[in-house]
């Protein structure tokens, strides 16, 4: 029997991606899709993939907690989902939550799900599940494979494109004020430094900036060894750590926005060494509507609902 899904936060970019991968399944079933601003308007004319007949509804977070559905995906702004598991907790117990918002990253109630890195056999039993952010997801792929080899705290210098920012209007999806630019915003603090430092165990400092692109993510990762190392094996370590991974591919070359952009996983590569091997540097892309949120998001939710990854 197919698995019964609802998302709430259909209209956002991410919201239009998961449209898009929950009907290209075959063990799943959108059962309703929430958005206020699309309420009553069908799900067809926005995302074609999805069946005739199924609308957009403003539900309240004990509407959607009555569905009774055997997943929900949250894919709201930050500080909205809590209404929404609340409501879940005491109706629904059963019903499994993907939440993408930073909400429930610090929590340990909660399961994180990368599983490249933090493992499946968690997700498999989870029933709450923080999806990991964009940057994060990027910046973790590229460091993982070297922690316990560090002699100091990497560095991520991170660019997006716009989609990143949201559909709410502000200077960060403004087209006129990401003309000829590049914009640095968040020099300290931002929250996927904190996530990335957390699910690590290592400190890391994160610069982010969005350009005129609309979707993909470069991090540029900086990692000083406490020993030195030839290229080789350091192309090697990456290899051994995403070895059977078909949603990270590891390429010699510097990848681009454009590898990693509408590509369902991430690429990492460049492999940069000093002369002494003590420092490298390496490069991660992917598309952070996708293996940033949506994919990431369908990943964990087959992970926990006993389907195929």
């Amino acid at each position: 029997m197919k698995k019964r899904i609802g998302l709430v936060g259909a209209r956002g970019h991410t919201g239009r991606e998961l449209l898009r991968l929950i009907a290209a399944r075959d063990d799943l079933e959108l059962v309703f899709a929430s958005s206020r601003e699309l309420a009553g308007q069908a799900v067809h004319d926005i995302a074609p993939e999805i069946a005739a007949g199924l609308m957009f509804e403003a539900l309240s977070p004990e509407a959607v907690a009555e569905r009774g559905a055997d997943a929900v995906i949250l894919a709201l702004p930050n500080d909205a989902a809590g209404a929404f598991v609340a409501a879940i907790e005491v109706v629904s117990r059963n019903t499994m939550i993907v939440d993408l918002s930073a909400d429930y990253r610090f929590d340990d109630g909660w399961t994180y799900g990368l599983p490249e890195i933090h493992g499946r056999d968690a997700l498999r039993s989870a029933r709450r599940i923080s999806n990991p952010g964009c940057y994060a997801t990027a910046g973790q792929l590229a460091i993982a494979p070297l922690r316990g080899r560090l002699a100091a705290d990497p560095h991520v210098f991170g660019v997006s494109g716009y989609s990143g920012a949201g559909t709410t209007p502000s200077r960060k999806n403004n087209l006129e004020a990401l003309r000829d630019n590049l914009m640095p915003y968040a020099l300290t603090g931002h929250l996927h430094e904190k996530e990335m430092s957390r699910q690590l165990g290592v400190d890391v400092h994160f610069t982010p900036h969005v350009a005129a692109f609309f979707r993909g993510i470069v991090a540029t990762v900086h990692l000083s060894l406490a020993e030195p190392i030839t290229r080789e094996a350091l192309i090697a370590l990456y290899e051994a750590a995403y070895r059977g991974e078909s949603l990270v591919r590891v390429t010699e070359e510097t990848p681009e926005v454009r590898d990693g952009a509408e590509v369902a996983g991430a690429v990492i590569g460049g492999f940069g060494l000093s002369s002494d091997g003590r420092h490298a540097v390496i490069v991660c892309t992917l598309d952070n509507l996708l293996k940033g949120a949506a994919v990431q998001a369908l990943q964990n939710l087959c992970l926990a609902l006993g389907l195929p990854e």
